[in-house]
């Protein structure tokens, strides 16, 4: 009996995926991704500088690393890459489903980072990197038109790309909706919303929170507006402020902890 179309595409999209790789580069990057136990590591192209820095994490990593002289570092990244003179070839990181993650195993307040088309993967490895100075449990993406796990996310990161959990879903409304039916206030950051964070939250910060950001210019779409519980924005000095999403979403997660 011949599968249905859609059965095919989801078993060719499972084998593409399970085959792709990622080449991580530069010091913070790749030393932490080299003792990170749940990550996949395939191949550690060093210059001697490097592997003299990451000497501890290559022995740990068990890793037998290929030297290179740094004037022929021939691996598979932009040549404008600042590498550092290390380079690791990974599998990507599988962070399992999101009502595992949006639920603290510790004492933490429970609090979510979701964006919605936010493809510059600095601008994600930056909020990786702050998601996990504010204890989030984890940052989630969508599958499409946002930013996947590069080499270039990853050093922005400077590390928390291995430890802050970065999961991409199919559809960010049913995210928002599996959410809320969890008892998380899901909030979509909008600079022209009547309430602020502080607003939105009085009397409850002490409940399971998910922060909603949009792509700089175009910000939430409508379908995830009118699914978000409420819009807030963040409050400026002037009448006039703009951060961009990677700062906006340092400063709502701060503004949303408990006091």
């Amino acid at each position: 009996m011949k599968k249905p179309k859609w059965v095919v595409e989801k078993e060719q999209a499972k084998r593409k995926s399970g085959a792709e790789t990622v080449w991580l580069f530069g010091l913070h990057a790749v030393r932490d991704a080299l003792v990170n136990p749940d990550r996949e590591k395939l191949r550690l192209v060093v210059t001697k500088n490097a592997a003299d820095k990451l000497a501890e994490a290559i022995d740990t990593s068990g890793m037998t690393p290929e030297m290179t002289d740094p004037r022929r570092f021939n691996v598979p990244i932009d040549a404008q890459s600042v590498h550092q003179g290390a380079a690791l070839e990974v599998k990507p990181l599988q962070w399992g489903a999101l009502s595992q993650r949006a639920i603290a195993d510790d004492d933490r307040p429970q609090r979510l980072i979701l964006l919605d088309r936010v493809t510059d993967p600095h601008n994600v490895g930056a909020i990786l990197r702050s998601a996990e100075v504010f204890g989030a449990l984890a940052v989630v993406g969508t599958r499409h038109h946002s930013a996947p796990e590069t080499g270039a996310l990853a050093k922005t990161a400077s590390g928390a790309l291995e430890r802050q959990p970065y999961l991409r879903l199919r559809n960010l409304s049913d995210a928002i909706t599996e959410l809320q039916a969890m008892g998380y206030l899901v909030l979509g950051l909008d600079g022209e919303a009547e309430q602020s964070i502080d607003q939105a939250l009085d009397g409850k910060r002490d409940l399971p929170v998910a922060l909603v950001l949009g792509a700089e210019g175009p910000g939430l779409r409508q379908k995830t507006k009118e699914t978000c519980d409420a819009l807030v924005r963040i409050d400026f000095a002037s009448d006039f402020g703009s951060l961009n999403v990677s700062n906006a979403a340092a400063v709502a997660l701060y503004a949303s902890l408990p006091r």
